[in-house]
């Protein structure tokens, strides 16, 4: 009699497992299964480290400074002291870019991704919004408030006279100032790694140009070997006087 009904019991719980939706545990368990602890190896640079089986991880929502450019040791010497320390990798989205790179949040105490934001180590880079974007964004507004590193504000005289408009894969800069602009070395960046070097150029005063696909003209410049600049889901346009210091940055499409 016991033996019937246990058989009855196993046969109503696996009709229930059948019936019932299920969703939310799923849901949970891929939150879950999308953490995991690991060991730094090595550091490649201020966005990119190595972990224990030779795995590259590249820091999910930020871009650091490349190499040869300002603040990019300083990016790269900040995850030094996570090397040989167990860290703890948290996937939200798109796991493997297109490098082969793992992606995801490196958690040590702190979140160090908006850590090298706030420090101004880095930038803020979306790849697609999860629930870090909001600490992110924060975090590089305290950057702001604070003048720290990459949020450091330009001092040029011209800083004040210059103005941005973005259209489509254009950015228009007008010089407002009654004296010339001497950009020699100023640079437009997106959030990741194009990036748009003025060469021996003065924007004189109330004059406009005009950066983006075309042809080098009076009025317009080229912004070679790029078929797109800004993306769709969203970017950053960021102006830096010839030191690296903030001149202008304004958010594309969000």
């Amino acid at each position: 009699m016991n033996k019937k009904k246990g058989v009855i019991l196993i046969s109503l719980i696996s009709l229930l497992l059948f019936v019932i939706d299920y969703s939310f545990i799923d849901e949970a368990l891929n939150d879950f299964v999308e953490e995991e602890f690991t060991t730094v190896i090595r550091i490649i640079d201020g966005d990119t480290i190595v972990v224990d089986g030779d795995i590259h991880v590249r820091l999910l929502g930020i871009n650091t400074p490349e190499k040869g450019e300002k603040y990019y040791q300083e990016a790269k010497n900040y995850l030094e002291n996570l090397v040989n320390k167990t860290v703890q990798l948290e996937y939200t989205g798109e796991k493997i870019d297109k490098y082969g790179r793992i992606l995801a949040y490196v958690i040590f105490e702190d979140n160090i991704n908006i850590k090298q934001v706030e420090n101004g180590f880095a930038n803020v880079y979306i790849y697609g919004f999860d629930k870090y974007s909001s600490q992110l964004k924060e975090a590089w507004n305290k950057c702001l408030a604070n003048g720290k590193n990459l949020c450091e504000k330009s001092t040029d005289k011209c800083a004040n006279c210059i103005q941005a408009s973005i259209e489509d894969q254009t950015v228009k800069l007008s010089n407002n100032c009654d004296f010339n602009c001497d950009l020699t070395k100023w640079w437009i960046k997106d959030e990741g790694r194009k990036k748009f070097v003025f060469e021996n150029f003065i924007l004189e005063k109330e004059v406009s140009i005009i950066v983006g696909n075309g042809t080098n003209t009076q009025e317009r410049l080229f912004w070679k070997g790029e078929d797109y600049v800004w993306t769709e889901e969203g970017d950053t346009f960021f102006l830096r006087d010839s030191y690296g210091k903030l001149v202008l940055w304004k958010e594309i499409n969000r």
